[in-house]
């Protein structure tokens, strides 16, 4: 994600910390100074919400390994005010393995959970509501225990994007296949998102923001699913715009500037005799112009770190890669020259078009 700061690698997937985290903290030392606490305690407030998001990202870490052992790489795990994500490269379609990936996160804080519960003395009676109010070094850990018990209950509602929508998924997906447990999963997690508003509507406006959350979670799961078993069996060649227009390496950007207003292309592919030699934006063209480089070649402006579809590639793939990578357009190569481009727009008019047919 984009504005993120890298706070280091483990098992070579990179752990990033969002910069609204930032608001987080802050919001934990504006409560803590209205209450009038003093700096210690603020600042043990301050380590509890760490410890919590150091589960969290444990938590993230056994989505990850668990993905790892059946050959999907996880690039980074980022860490949200709202908790952490884990940026898988996709999901098995097999339920077996889908299930064990789902069902690793919530593992790793049952685990944590029981380890607390086996250290920690038990309590001779039920703490009063203070207990759980203000942090002191006496229940630090006893409500890092209950933390992680609250983070499995969460975790069990069965509505995408929580591991529980994607345990019910491979579980349906067993007898009823993939996307037809996809619909399922998404329709009951939509469901519950609205009970979610409702009940937030009379006693917590939070739930209505974890609602929001459920609701449109599911909604772009199932049409991803939806979208990918359209494109099953095609190839990227099916799916690829062959009409574009193209610059050459010595064209200024003045050239480029008029072919962008002669025409409805916001990106260009800069190639010299078949191959492919680098990319231009609009963004990129538009901050030449503030720059005053009108009469310099795009060559030096235009990025040259790009990737690249073959025609034989799978269509299903690229759209993940497009979905992923929100790159704005990707060359298609055939025998290592340029035969096409693909963009999402493209691919969404194919899988619009398949699904007219159907009907």
């Amino acid at each position: 994600m984009k504005w993120s700061l890298k706070l280091g690698s483990i098992a070579g997937i990179k752990i990033l910390v969002h910069w609204t985290f930032i608001f987080l903290i802050a919001w934990v030392v504006f409560s803590e100074a209205q209450r009038g606490s003093d700096v210690n305690t603020t600042l043990l407030t301050i380590a509890f919400v760490l410890t919590v998001f150091l589960c969290v990202v444990l938590h993230e870490l056994g989505h990850a390994l668990t993905a790892k052992r059946y050959g999907i790489k996880t690039k980074m795990i980022t860490l949200l005010p709202i908790g952490g994500v884990a940026s898988l490269e996709r999901m098995p379609e097999k339920p077996k393995q889908e299930l064990l990936i789902a069902l690793a996160g919530p593992a790793v804080n049952v685990v944590i959970a029981f380890i607390l519960w086996l250290v920690l003395p038990s309590l001779q009676s039920v703490p009063p509501e203070e207990f759980f109010v203000r942090i002191t070094p006496a229940n630090f850990l006893y409500l890092l225990l209950f933390v992680n018990v609250i983070l499995v209950v969460f975790n069990a509602i069965p509505a995408f994007p929580m591991d529980g929508g994607r345990v019910l998924r491979a579980l349906l997906a067993f007898k009823l296949g993939r996307v037809r447990a996809t619909q399922i999963a998404a329709n009951l997690g939509q469901l519950l998102a609205i009970g979610f508003v409702f009940i937030g509507l009379f006693y917590n406006p939070f739930l209505i923001l974890i609602g929001a959350f459920v609701f449109f979670g599911a909604y772009a799961e199932n049409m991803l699913v939806q979208h990918l078993d359209f494109l099953r069996g095609h190839s990227v060649r099916e799916g690829m715009m062959t009409n574009y227009v193209t610059l050459t390496p010595t064209e200024t950007v003045k050239d480029a500037l008029n072919k962008l207003l002669m025409g409805s292309e916001h990106e260009f592919i800069i190639e010299q005799d078949g191959q492919v030699v680098g990319t231009l934006t609009r963004m990129q063209l538009i901050q030449a112009i503030k720059e005053e480089q009108l009469n310099k070649p795009v060559s030096e402006i235009m990025s040259q770190e790009f990737k690249t579809f073959n025609v034989q590639d799978k269509l299903a793939e690229a759209y993940t890669e497009l979905q992923k990578t929100r790159a704005p357009l990707i060359p298609v190569l055939e025998n290592g020259r340029l035969a096409g481009v693909i963009n999402t727009d493209n691919i969404n008019e194919f899988i619009m078009i398949k699904s007219a047919m159907m009907h």
